[in-house]
């Protein structure tokens, strides 16, 4: 039985490596990096995010918010828990905004949790359709990015 257990333990690193390129090593778990700009003032960006998640209030929580960082949580509908960052750096005629995005829990199966539990926050304040909206990252850095589907994580 003890080798069973091994082989089974061995098998999984083996595929966590192979099929799931996402993880970095000693990170055995989803994340995501996400890079956005807007053509506005960051403190207006920050102000719509925290409006948004007080909107979503029953699902995300916002720990703490200041004009160049917040930290935000959010509980999945399966009871995992993702914490994710968003800095903010002002620079002329533009904000640029770091997102940072892990699960909590250990999970290797993100699906796209990550991404868009921060992007659902975005959109649904309005964000996304600013002028000069940019988005930055790739399945490299960020939990199935090319496979997301956000509709799927909505809030209501």
């Amino acid at each position: 039985m003890k080798s069973f257990a091994v082989v089974m333990l061995v098998c999984l690193v083996v595929a966590a490596e192979s099929d799931f390129p996402h993880l970095q090593p000693g990170v055995p778990h989803g994340s995501c990096e996400v890079d956005w700009t807007f053509s506005m003032k960051c403190s207006d960006v920050n102000a719509a995010i925290v409006k948004q998640i007080k909107a979503w209030k029953v699902n995300y929580k916002l720990w703490w918010s200041n004009p160049t960082q917040m930290k935000v949580s959010r509980v999945t509908s399966q009871h995992f828990q993702d914490d994710f960052t968003f800095t903010f750096e002002q620079k002329t005629n533009m904000c640029k905004v770091h997102g940072h995005s892990e699960w909590v829990t250990w999970f290797v199966f993100d699906l796209d949790n990550n991404y868009c539990d921060m992007f659902n926050v975005l959109e649904g304040a309005g964000l996304v359709n600013t002028a000069g909206y940019t988005e930055t990252t790739s399945d490299k850095i960020c939990t199935k990015y090319s496979s997301r589907n956000c509709s799927a994580h909505k809030n209501s």
